[in-house]
């Protein structure tokens, strides 16, 4: 069910995004069909999946002792008795359904208003920090339940004492600070200004649980690890690391045998993708602060050091996971983006996978991954590297958990049936309560899982020659 307005976009982007599903290939079916599922999918983006998805560190773990241990946490969350689901197709992952949207919650005198980042964060589960705390009304106390809302637009000015603006409704909570300490111009705040304690949906906060157990991740990037299928032994590079989910996916799916190489250009991000390693235990990760179109050595000499740039054909997998418009991000109410910044990552992205190619050894795997849903950064990109790049054939991928590729891009049905592109409006919005859940079939709670998740695409290549020899083209 539909509680939220579709996600607010510049008219330029969503005209834009409009005519990318709406192209010729797919109105040939049907133009009124196309554009009832675009609207759909705008709702969808606005509101959160149905499922919040934890990936379980089994280089530490057994995957049943920590579902355990979570039904235990999730005890001391809620007395609602919330089941956690097994996925089959991905052993390592666990599902936790989320209840909502409830729509019993008495909406409070005492209001915050938070910008709509930390909006998004909390329909997934989060508190509220100080820093997210935009407004507060001017009798708020510690301690008093505060109706929370969300300013989508970004027009609430910092410190106001009221708000009439157009604002969403995110549920109650109790407030830890006062309107006064929330305000008083001292930036060492940074603590928890609010605690959700009836949030519109129901989903665990994950602060602090079970943490090197655990990781938070997205159905669809834990998909992309099982896609790369990292092997005992092999040498693999993270291109775009940072924040290094999918990086200690890699090394745990390898029994932390082998090594495994992540770069980030940015250094406190390289920083989180080493505590994050040290964290779950994972000895084989190498984070280095360093440009991906750079990584390429472009004279013959090895460095003993083992720090990029790298030699080519020195890797047996590679994984590409781009930088995006990120325009498949749930729940994301408002995009303030203009057309230039969403259509501004093609080139870059060609860069990066240009480097990939060439630093990839002949039978090697390339996986290159999006959290968007546009074609020129994903079915048009994969067009553009089958064409530029003769030495690589696309794969067909498991395990296949998401849709096929979308038409628009000149790709044949063949092409289309071996990428992956997850489009959460292809199911309902859903209507999740405890009653539901206990009636719900497993295998019927997994196919929700799978479709009503973030908007992303997987593409896997495998490189069949050298390109030693003769460097194509850009």
């Amino acid at each position: 069910m539909s509680v939220f307005p579709k996600v607010s976009l510049r008219p330029e982007v969503e005209n834009y995004l409009k005519e990318i599903f709406t192209n010729q290939e797919i109105v040939s079916l049907s133009k009124q069909e196309a554009e009832e599922k675009f609207e759909t999918l705008l709702n969808h983006l606005a509101h959160p999946p149905s499922f919040t998805t934890v990936r379980v560190n089994t280089h530490l773990a057994a995957v049943q002792h920590v579902k355990n241990l979570l039904l235990d946490e999730l005890q001391k969350f809620s007395e609602l008795n919330i089941p956690v689901i097994e996925h089959p197709d991905l052993p390592d992952i666990l599902l936790i359904p989320v209840i909502g949207p409830r729509k019993d919650i008495k909406k409070q005198q005492c209001e915050a208003i938070v910008g709509a980042q930390c909006g998004n964060a909390v329909l997934r589960g989060a508190h509220i920090y100080v820093p997210g705390i935009v407004s507060a009304s001017k009798f708020m106390k510690v301690g008093d339940v505060v109706s929370v809302y969300s300013d989508i637009k970004g027009k609430c000015k910092k410190g106001a004492k009221e708000f009439d603006g157009e604002k969403i409704f995110l549920g109650n909570g109790i407030s830890e600070l006062s309107r006064k300490e929330i305000f008083n111009g001292l930036p060492e705040l940074k603590g928890i200004g609010i605690r959700m304690t009836e949030p519109i949906y129901l989903s665990p906060s994950f602060d602090n649980v079970l943490p090197s157990y655990l990781f938070l991740q997205n159905l669809p990037s834990a998909v992309v690890t099982h896609v790369l299928n990292p092997q005992p032994g092999e040498k693999i590079l993270d291109m775009c690391a940072a924040p290094g989910g999918k990086t200690t996916h890699i090394a745990s799916l390898m029994h932390d045998q082998g090594e495994v190489i992540a770069l980030d250009k940015i250094s406190n991000k390289v920083e989180k993708i080493k505590q994050n390693a040290l964290l779950l235990g994972l000895n084989s990760i190498k984070a280095f602060c360093f440009d991906g179109t750079k990584a390429l050595k472009l004279d013959m000499t090895k460095d003993p050091s083992g720090a990029p740039p790298f030699l080519p054909e020195s890797f047996d997998r590679i994984l590409l996971d781009a930088p995006c418009s990120g325009m498949g991000q749930r729940p994301n109410m408002a995009c303030t983006w203009t057309l230039k910044e969403v259509t501004s990552y093609q080139p870059l992205q060609r860069k990066l996978f240009t480097v990939a190619v060439q630093l990839l050894k002949p039978g090697g795997v390339l996986v290159y991954s999006t959290c968007t849903i546009t074609l020129a950064e994903n079915e048009e990109q994969v067009a553009w590297a089958l064409k530029t790049y003769p030495c690589l054939q696309l794969q067909p991928q498991e395990p296949q958990v998401g849709g096929e590729g979308m038409v628009g891009a000149g790709l044949s049905l063949e092409q289309l049936r071996h990428l992956q592109r997850f489009d959460p409006s292809v199911v309902p919005l859903q209507d999740i309560d405890i009653d539901s859940l206990r009636d719900a079939k497993t295998e019927d709670m997994i196919r929700l899982a799978n479709k009503d998740c973030i908007g992303f695409f997987i593409a896997k290549f495998v490189k069949c020659r050298s390109t030693l020899e003769k460097n194509p083209q850009k």
